[in-house]
């Protein structure tokens, strides 16, 4: 493994990198995690064709920050609380919620945020978050990853008969490309943040 790809992500560079401290940290950043998840799929900005939900910047942001191993256990955590029916998700409700809200059209994009998540873990170690170039193309690569598993879902829901690339890619187009700006903004200015407080 090259020094390129063993680089810290941001999480790692506060708190207690060892023990039980370490332990306790990581609890608490699931725990933050799954929060601003469920709070950043229900927020809904208004924006032509269609509202921006801000669940993807937060799928995506997590697993830059976090890498791989602990944003997926948040991705995974996440799931899970939906899951057991709580609303945590951008379309879910006290009427649809749980297992019957992710097996519908929604199911294939909540596997893409867990490829996702990883995806953006593992080009965070390689310093991808580090620059707006190289962190707007990981958002591509995350977009990417969310759209093929939701939209192949879709074709095999409802047909392939139907307008699925209308349904479940062009209307989201607009604001990925506004989140992705915004993620290629943050995250590099959170490492130039970083080098200040150090130096």
């Amino acid at each position: 493994m090259s020094i390129a790809a063993t680089r810290n992500v941001l999480v790692e560079t506060f708190g207690a990198t060892e023990g039980a401290s370490l332990r306790v940290k990581q609890a608490a950043l699931v725990a933050f995690g799954i929060a601003a998840l469920a709070v950043a799929a229900k927020i809904s900005v208004p924006m032509w064709p269609v509202p921006i939900t801000m669940g993807t910047f937060a799928v995506l942001t997590i697993g830059a920050a976090y890498g791989a191993g602990l944003g997926l256990v948040t991705i995974l955590g996440y799931m899970l609380v939906g899951a057991l029916g709580f609303d945590v998700f951008a379309g879910s409700s006290a009427e649809k919620f749980g297992l019957t809200y992710m097996m519908g059209g929604t199911g294939g994009y909540l596997v893409g945020y867990v490829l996702a998540t990883a995806a953006l873990g593992m080009l965070a170690r390689r310093g991808w978050d580090r620059s707006a170039p190289k962190m707007a193309g990981a958002m591509l690569i995350g977009n990417a990853l969310i759209y093929v598993p939701g939209l192949i879902w879709l074709g095999m829901l409802y047909g392939w008969d139907k307008p699925i690339l209308q349904w479940g890619l062009t209307p989201f187009l607009i604001g990925d490309a506004v989140k992705l700006a915004l993620a290629a903004m943050i995250l590099p200015a959170a490492w130039k943040f970083v080098g200040r407080a150090r130096g």
